[in-house]
């Protein structure tokens, strides 16, 4: 196997800290970004989206999406487990997943691409709506500040993909001022916890 990156994304980062989690080293070949390697006729034939990551099998199947590849490498390499050991537990999981993908990430994202000078001239910015979406990121990272004052991890006691999806997502807003504030108290408890991890520097 070998995984397709970008060192500058999210999403393949994702791959990164899960594959380091399970120990499982995945050769990887990087897509830079910034030179919009990503669209070049070479990479679309590998994934016609042009984005990060793909994880490309011996037999030279392709899976994308980071949650997708995430739970391929689970099935492969089942502990430790962060997907959840039971139907119910799962279910949770993945519910969070999708709560800061949706609630978070997408904005963080759009606050990226319309307020950060990268995206200048790559596309049409709208910065009054990054602004708006950097709020609701902001917003939503104090309702989990929040949360946190109860427990220990995204999901609870344990670490998950949850926790990876979370703290990728947190440092992806930096750039455009999507910080742990001050006063946050438990998500910056949190966001070190998660830092101090070896995988969080794959």
């Amino acid at each position: 196997m070998k995984l397709y990156s970008s060192a500058l994304a999210p999403s393949p980062r994702r791959v990164r800290m899960f594959a380091a989690e399970k120990e499982l080293a995945l050769p990887v070949v990087e897509v830079d970004i910034a030179s919009d390697q990503t669209h070049a006729p070479e990479f679309l034939a590998i994934n016609d989206v042009g984005e990060t990551p793909v994880l490309e099998l011996d037999d030279g199947t392709r899976l994308t999406e980071s949650l997708a590849i995430c739970r391929y490498l689970e099935s492969l390499q089942p502990e430790p487990n962060l997907l959840g050991t039971t139907p119910l537990e799962q279910a949770r999981i993945e519910a969070l997943v999708l709560q800061i993908m949706f609630r978070i990430y997408v904005p963080t994202t759009q606050a990226f691409r319309h307020t950060h000078r990268f995206w200048s001239g790559r596309l049409r910015q709208v910065p009054e709506y990054g602004a708006i979406a950097r709020e609701q990121a902001l917003t939503d990272w104090q309702r989990w500040n929040t949360r946190l004052a109860h427990q220990t991890y995204i999901a609870g006691d344990r670490y998950t993909f949850a926790d990876i999806v979370a703290y990728t997502t947190l440092e992806f807003g930096k750039p455009s001022g999507i910080r742990v504030a001050p006063e946050q108290d438990h998500l910056a408890r949190w966001h070190a916890l998660i830092g101090a991890r070896p995988s969080a520097r794959a």
